[in-house]
């Protein structure tokens, strides 16, 4: 008898990389190094900055409740008009990538997709004036009607503000220019649903909308999530939008259609910087750092949830 010989494994082959491999790696790496070096720097100066009022007393802070009183109503207000900004653009935009993507005729679709876009171009302060001299005369009526019959919710406590400079039109305002940054990520995430998928379920007699709820929306999930999380960013630090339609000053407070609204962190470091002088500088940006957390914050959370689904792929 003869032994049979073990197979022997191949030799492995000596990876060649290229000189252009090789600067594009450290390009790339050099780049992400320096991301990390400008939020730490700018993490650094903020902390540095702020440290004044943070050890000032309370009787020196504005307003003098202390840093924690007046940043308290600041931190509502940005929550509560970034999350009723989110609430209101993420189903429309779903929506309208849903449409544009697999039932629009295709030149419609290439048409509405670009207006869509253009949206995002349009300066802040255009959308400020449009918010104050169309949308908040508009919303006069609504809010007296929900005065009047929604008062037992404290988000319509009322009494009905006589100009419309409230919460609700700034939720609604910022809901316009969040709206296309999510649908521009959902369409995208949405026309890369796997075709075998999508040709299964139709085969199989499901209808338009049947296949787009088993095979469409389940692969698309997590980047609307992060369409929604990138949204939900840009409407915390929006400024100059909110600066012009709010009338705000008020202390905490969910009532969405009165005249007293609490002002959102960034519009007040915009409206109060210019005259701000000593410790008051120092307030403000601890105002600041307050923000950079709770975005940063946002981000984390938009990153965690979209690598739970990183697994979910088109072919399983």
């Amino acid at each position: 008898m003869t032994a049979t010989k073990a197979p022997t494994e191949p030799p492995k082959q000596r990876v060649v990389r290229r000189p252009g491999d090789r600067i594009f790696a450290g390009s790339a790496k050099g780049s992400g190094i320096f991301i990390l070096l400008v939020l730490a720097g700018v993490a650094a100066f903020l902390i540095s900055e702020a440290i004044p009022a943070l050890t000032a007393p309370s009787e020196d802070i504005p307003g003098g409740e202390g840093l924690a009183g007046y940043v308290g109503p600041l931190i509502l207000g940005t929550l509560l008009g970034a999350v009723l900004a989110l609430l209101v653009a993420t189903p429309l935009a779903v929506g309208i990538a849903l449409y544009i993507t697999y039932y629009a005729p295709r030149r419609v679709a290439a048409g509405m997709g670009y207006v869509i876009d253009l949206l995002a171009a349009i300066p802040s302060v255009v959308y400020g004036f449009w918010g104050l001299a169309v949308l908040a005369p508009t919303l006069v009526p609504f809010h007296v009607w929900a005065a009047d019959h929604l008062s037992w919710i404290p988000f319509f406590a009322g009494p009905a503000s006589a100009s419309g400079r409230t919460m609700l039109t700034v939720g609604l305002v910022l809901a316009v220019m969040i709206l296309p940054i999510i649908s521009a990520i959902a369409r995208e995430v949405f026309s890369q649903a796997p075709a075998l998928h999508r040709e299964a379920a139709l085969a199989l007699g499901a209808t338009r909308w049947e296949m787009i709820k088993m095979a469409v929306l389940p692969y698309g999930k997590s980047g609307v999530i992060a369409g929604a999380m990138l949204g939900l960013g840009r409407a915390l630090g929006e400024t100059m939008a909110v600066a012009i339609v709010l009338s705000g000053g008020a202390g905490a407070t969910l009532n969405l259609i009165g005249s007293s609204n609490p002002s959102t962190i960034a519009s007040n470091i915009a409206l109060r910087f210019p005259e701000a002088t000593g410790l008051g500088v120092n307030v403000l940006i601890a105002s600041g750092l307050v923000l950079f957390v709770i975005t940063l914050a946002v981000n984390m959370l938009a990153r965690w949830i979209v690598n739970r689904r990183a697994d979910f792929s088109g072919a399983n």
